[in-house]
């Protein structure tokens, strides 16, 4: 007990002296999350609203695969990224590996299936009934999936808190494509993992304590406009 108030002790001082290499890790970190979450965003709530809305041949097969994504094993995506992006792979040119964008490109691969599977679930709970009535009324087919957007709000957000909460704390995968190097590619996970192998209990208190803080601050957002959004939904369909 001894050794964890010390290192509390020594972290919140280098939380309030404001310690520069703290701050350069924790920006990197919110940088390459936030970076990762809005690309998820963008191809995992189309994508989720397409496979809930259509039917085609192989839908079903295309959800499964979906679903399956959301369980993809960090380590294996770091695997697949690293082999990719390596000197020789097929994306070796680009030159990214070991840099922010290699950990971006990881990181989505986790979090888009998480945000396109949960918004899948979103879509078809909405009753069937709604986009005929929607349609009977005279909506055209935009306004109908304004409709429906309206309505799966409150559980798209909690995709979206799903997908950060998937990428903030993984630690694996940008390991593997990021390389932890100190001012460049030195996330909060990564260097709390590298700070407690050699023994510095204080800073790997404070990385995590910023992390958890982190996380706390964007749920905190987020859960305000997804309880706020309930009442107005309600208002709307009244």
């Amino acid at each position: 007990m001894e050794l964890i108030w010390e290192g509390v002790r020594k972290a919140v001082m280098l939380l309030i002296t404001g310690d520069r290499e703290l701050i350069e890790i924790a920006l990197l970190s919110v940088k390459v999350s936030g970076s990762a979450v809005l690309v998820s965003m963008l191809l995992g709530i189309p994508l989720g609203m397409f496979l809930a809305l259509s039917s085609f041949p192989g839908r079903r097969l295309l959800i499964a695969i979906m679903n399956t994504g959301m369980s993809l094993p960090p380590v294996v995506v770091g695997l697949f990224v690293t082999i990719i992006l390596w000197r020789s792979g097929p994306l070796g040119f680009w030159g990214v590996l070991y840099t922010p964008t290699a950990m971006i490109i990881a990181q989505v691969l986790i979090a888009a299936p998480i945000v396109c599977g949960l918004t899948i679930a979103a879509f078809q709970q909405i009753n069937p009934k709604l986009r005929l009535q929607a349609l009977s009324l005279g909506a055209s087919h935009s306004q109908m999936l304004l409709t429906l957007i309206k309505e799966a709000r409150l559980p798209t957000l909690a995709a979206i808190m799903a997908g950060f909460g998937g990428v903030i704390s993984e630690v694996g995968a940008v390991m593997m494509v990021g390389g932890n190097i100190k001012g460049q590619t030195r996330v909060l996970t990564t260097a709390t993992v590298m700070e407690t192998r050699m023994g510095h209990f204080d800073m790997a208190i404070a990385l995590s304590i910023v992390l958890l803080v982190l996380a706390f601050i964007v749920n905190l957002v987020l859960t305000t406009i997804q309880q706020r959004g309930g009442p107005w939904i309600i208002r709307t369909w009244k």
